[in-house]
Order: structure tokens, then sequence, then C-alpha cells
């Protein structure tokens, strides 16, 4: 465990930011999922769950396609923002995972659960590319 922490009032504070990124998050999943719920066909008035055309039908498909990869991308945002409030919790917060500085402010305010200051990011991003 590194030898350094954030302030109470600073995590605190990105506290705050987490759980509010939390709710809007959880708005989106919930309205995903009512999309895909509804299908694609109740929103245009048209009774029938069947596409007549072709084209149509690759639309309804690509629709649903995105829809869940949006809610997929969602949901491991969410993972990612319980992490965050967990280590919050620890006083672990806003360590880099990797090399143990502390992560840049500037950082944190754009992505308040990120996990990887820039530089061990960027290394993470190639090796994953191998």
């Amino acid at each position: 465990m590194p030898e350094k922490q954030l302030s109470d009032e600073v995590l605190k504070e990105y506290e705050s930011i987490l759980l509010e990124e939390k709710r809007i998050t959880l708005e989106v999943i919930s309205d995903i999922g009512l999309a895909q719920k509804k299908g694609s066909k109740d929103g245009t008035g048209d009774l029938s769950s069947y596409s007549i055309h072709l084209a149509d039908q690759g639309t309804d498909t690509i629709e649903m396609e995105k829809n869940a990869y949006l809610g997929e991308e969602q949901l491991k945002k969410l993972r990612a923002i319980n992490f965050s409030l967990r280590k919050i919790y620890e006083k672990t917060f806003g360590i880099c995972e990797i090399c143990g500085i502390f992560i840049p402010n500037e950082r944190l305010r754009i992505i308040p659960y990120a996990r990887f200051c820039v530089d061990c990011e960027a290394k993470e991003q190639k090796n994953k590319k191998r």
C-alpha cells in the first residue's frame, strides 16, 4: 500500500463526482434496456414486430447491435466507477496501480475512474494491442 494518500476532503469530493457519474451511467443503461425491450417498431407506431423490407431488417439489426455494444460499454464504465468508489473507501484512490504515483488531478477530473497515470495507461494500451 502506498505511503501517501489523498486528503479526506479531496476523497470526499471525488466520491461525489463518482456517485453522480454512477447515477448518470445507470440512467443510460436503463434507457438502453428500455429501447431494447421496446424494439425498433414500437417507436414508429407500426404494430408489426417484423420488418417487411430487407433494408428495414438490416437497420433494425444494426440498431439492436449498437444498443448492445453501448450497453456493454456502460456496464464496463459502471464496474470501473464501483471499483474507484471502493478505492476511495480504502483511501487508495488516485494512485496509479502500476507505478504507485499520484494520478494528476487534471486526469481524474476528466476520467474520475482512471486506474493508471497517463504513462502507464499508454503502456497498458500498447500491451493490449499485441
